[in-house]
This record gives structure tokens, C-alpha cells and sequence, in this order.
């Protein structure tokens, strides 16, 4: 009889396996608690920052040169919107599948579309830019 460690989806195993006729034939199986994963390194604390002479600038309000990434990779069904629309925060942007289901990507915030980086037919992958707002 032999004696082997398998992993399955992160859990390990203890597995007994007797050869009989030939043919490997699991005797028993014995959950294993798996392997500590090492603790994180401490990080550095920060440099003190120079204190500053005047006040920041308020932010760029919301959707100020922001893009709009693919979630996942994709093909494009339909792009609801062109350059220079006014978009609504909820507003659906564009429709693509993936995992043979359509999926709707909406707008996170109002803005105005600058650049659409895709077209109805186009293959896209995770983390794609896809759309720009001015």
C-alpha cells in the first residue's frame, strides 16, 4: 500500500492506494490540514510628508478623464452611446457577452463621453479600455 498527498482546490488530502490486479484502488481518504501560508512582511512606515505652503486644489469632480475597463473578456453586442453624449450614472453604455450571457456595462457617474474604444463585433479582454469621459 502506498501513501500520497493530493490537493484539490486548495485542500489537501492523505490518500491510501493499494495496486490490485494492476489497477490503483483507493483504500481511504483523509482530510489534511493544509500547509500555514506565511504571514506578510511588515511594511515600512511611511516618510513624513514636507509640510505644505498652500492649500490643494479640490479634486477633478467625478468622471474627469476617467475610463471604463472591460470586467472580463467579451464580445461586443451593442454600443449605446457615441462621443459627446451626456451620460446618467446607471446609464447602460454598452452590452457585451461573456460566459454566453449578455451582460450590461452602465455608468458609474455622470459624465461626457470622450473617446468609445470599441465597436458592435469587437473582441475584448479583462481590463480593456473601453470607454473614456471628458
Amino acid at each position: 500500500m502506498k501513501s500520497y498527498k493530493v490537493t484539490v482546490n486548495g485542500n489537501t488530502y492523505e490518500v491510501d492506494v493499494e495496486e490490485v490486479g494492476g489497477a490503483p484502488e483507493i483504500k481511504a481518504v483523509q482530510a489534511v490540514a493544509p500547509a500555514p501560508k506565511p504571514a506578510p512582511a511588515p511594511k515600512p512606515a511611511p516618510a513624513p510628508a514636507a509640510p505644505k505652503a498652500a492649500a490643494a486644489p479640490a479634486p477633478a469632480p467625478a468622471g474627469g478623464g476617467e475610463e471604463v475597463l472591460a470586467p472580463m473578456p467579451g464580445k461586443i453586442i451593442s454600443v449605446n452611446i457615441k462621443v459627446g453624449d451626456q451620460v446618467k450614472k446607471g446609464q447602460v453604455l454598452l452590452v457585451f457577452e461573456a460566459m454566453k450571457m449578455e451582460q450590461e456595462l452602465c455608468a458609474l457617474f455622470d459624465g461626457t463621453v470622450a473617446k468609445v474604444s470599441v465597436a458592435k463585433g469587437d473582441m475584448i479582454e479583462s481590463g480593456m479600455p473601453l470607454i473614456l469621459f471628458a
